[in-house]
């Protein structure tokens, strides 16, 4: 019985890990060429003056460098094996945590660029600056390079304090002592923004139905915050609630497959977020103001 139990489990495991490299292997080819497109265009069609260019900019680097560690997590899934370094597991890791950590906060962040561009439109001119964006990025990405310092140090005593050799195998409970609580804090405080802004936002355009409303597209307005929505409720909320529930421990991987493929539909937001955004720069730096 016991032999029959586990050949099932070898079973189940197996037909996971192949739908793993499956969509794993389809976010590398969709993923890869839309946001390499996209950050061309944003960097060679659009001027990084304007502070909303700069957050898309940044968001889309952000899923390339999740995009360039699938390849060795899709390779563990394909095979079951992991023949690179602890070096290697540890970036691949850090890469997915700040993939989702830079995600939402730059993401939140056009959020609230888009909110003082249509609630405030005068007072916030000073505000929204292309030197202000850029400080903000900056310290984004020092704060997540701090944070993955002690993380990494966690996984690294995790693996080689297990006997599994693989990557994404070793024990739960070093993995979990590894996931700090701010991911899920900050995740949570984000989305609260983003809802917040989202209604202010809807409120204004409503307010101003009948007028131009200060030349803002407002269909586009409201497919961005509907777009900043889906990502953090279908992508980011789940796999946030699976580590504060732990009775959600199983849906865990399942979960992270799916959030990974955020970086498949982030170019629709460099899309919405700029009107002219197949433009040339002179055509189009009026726009991304």
């Amino acid at each position: 019985m016991s032999n029959i139990t586990w050949r099932e489990n070898e079973t189940a495991l197996g037909k996971s890990n192949l739908v793993y490299t499956v969509v794993f292997s389809c976010i590398m080819v969709v993923g890869l060429p839309l946001n390499t497109v996209s950050l061309c265009t944003l960097l060679c069609r659009h001027s990084l003056k304007s502070s909303n260019v700069v957050f898309l900019v940044n968001l889309a680097l952000s899923d390339l460098l999740l995009i360039i560690s699938l390849p060795m997590r899709t390779y563990f899934y394909a095979t079951g094996t992991w023949p690179f370094s602890v070096s290697a597991c540890i970036s691949t890791v850090m890469l997915f945590r700040n993939n989702i950590r830079s995600s939402s906060i730059f993401i939140t962040m056009i959020s609230m660029d888009r909110l003082l561009a249509v609630v405030y439109p005068l007072r916030s001119r000073h505000l929204r600056t292309a030197s202000i964006a850029w400080k903000s990025v900056v310290v984004v990405w020092l704060f997540l390079l701090v944070m993955n310092i002690p993380e990494s140090v966690e996984l690294w005593r995790g693996l080689k304090n297990s006997s599994d050799v693989a990557c994404f195998g070793f024990p739960r409970q070093n993995w979990k002592e590894a996931i700090p609580y701010f991911q899920p804090v900050l995740v949570l405080i984000l989305l609260a923004i983003n809802i917040v802004s989202t209604a202010l936002v809807s409120w204004t355009i409503h307010r101003h139905l009948d007028s131009p409303a200060r030349g803002i597209n407002k269909v586009n307005i409201m497919v961005i915050f509907s777009l900043n929505l889906m990502m953090f409720t279908i992508f980011f909320l789940p796999m946030t609630l699976s580590i504060l529930i732990k009775n959600w421990t199983p849906a865990l991987k399942p979960l992270i497959c799916l959030a990974s493929v955020n970086c498949c539909l982030d170019p629709l937001l460099y899309y919405f977020s700029l009107e002219g955004f197949w433009r040339k720069k002179e055509d189009s730096h009026a726009m991304d103001s």
